[in-house]
């Protein structure tokens, strides 16, 4: 039941801080948690309550947070009850963090580094001394660590090589933000799974562009949605 309220709270509060970091970046660390609650405008509720527009797009807004935080809790429930251990916290943690980044590219287009780069580190951490989270794939051959290591560095290294195939046409076909959030990834699961990944997630966008009838459109949505569906499929969440 913890984990279930803790994953509701923290799903209602993603689209205000999707919104409120994407305002802030570029900035550091630092900066955003010290802005993070302060308000952007002091107008009286009073005003508020009588604005149409905004009243329509605050309606919005609460149903995209209750979503979220009913899609959350159940995505934090099964993280929890696959990885029923005392490091379950860990895997939480890369869950929400996903899932805010999905919110940030959707508004934004841009996947911070104040979030990729920590979601990096707590891969490798993780891997380095309690072992790989996914422990169906333990490697045979390679430490926890080398496998996280190599697992980041494929992350890194596979859309940049497969960006120079098509860079003549498709110039943007992977940003920055994309390949830093494959390289965390990548510490996380390992080197044996982010070629799935990667291949995944270029279906899930080409699909959703052809749903939406556009080219271009934030990608690191399709990468966390390959990495959560890998994961079920891979190992049985």
């Amino acid at each position: 039941m913890t984990y279930i309220i803790c994953g509701f709270i923290f799903g209602v509060m993603i689209p205000y801080l999707a919104r409120k970091i994407s305002k802030l970046i570029p900035a550091t660390m630092g900066y955003i948690l010290l802005k993070l609650f302060v308000p952007t405008h002091y107008m009286s509720w009073k005003k508020l309550v009588n604005n149409d527009q905004y009243m329509r797009l605050f309606q919005r807004y609460v149903m995209r947070s209750i979503g979220w935080g009913i899609f959350t809790s159940a995505a934090t429930y099964l993280f929890a009850v696959n990885f029923d251990t005392h490091f379950t916290w860990w895997y939480i943690c890369f869950l929400w963090i996903l899932l805010l980044l999905v919110e940030i590219d959707k508004r934004s287009m841009l996947l911070p580094d104040i979030l990729t780069l920590p979601l990096l580190i707590l891969g490798f951490t993780y891997a380095s001394q309690q072992g790989h989270w996914l422990g169906t794939m333990e490697p045979i051959f390679l430490g926890y660590a080398t496998n996280s290591a190599l697992g980041a560095i494929a992350g890194y290294a596979m859309p940049v090589i497969a960006s120079m195939f098509i860079v003549w046409k498709y110039p943007d076909a992977f940003g920055g933000g994309d390949i830093k959030l494959l390289a965390a990834i990548g510490a996380w699961v390992g080197i044996g799974v982010i070629p799935y990944i990667l291949l995944l997630s270029c279906v899930i966008f080409a699909v959703t562009c052809l749903i939406n009838k556009r080219k271009v459109g934030p990608f690191g949505p399709a990468i966390v949605y390959a990495t959560l569906i890998a994961t079920v499929i891979l190992f049985g969440i």
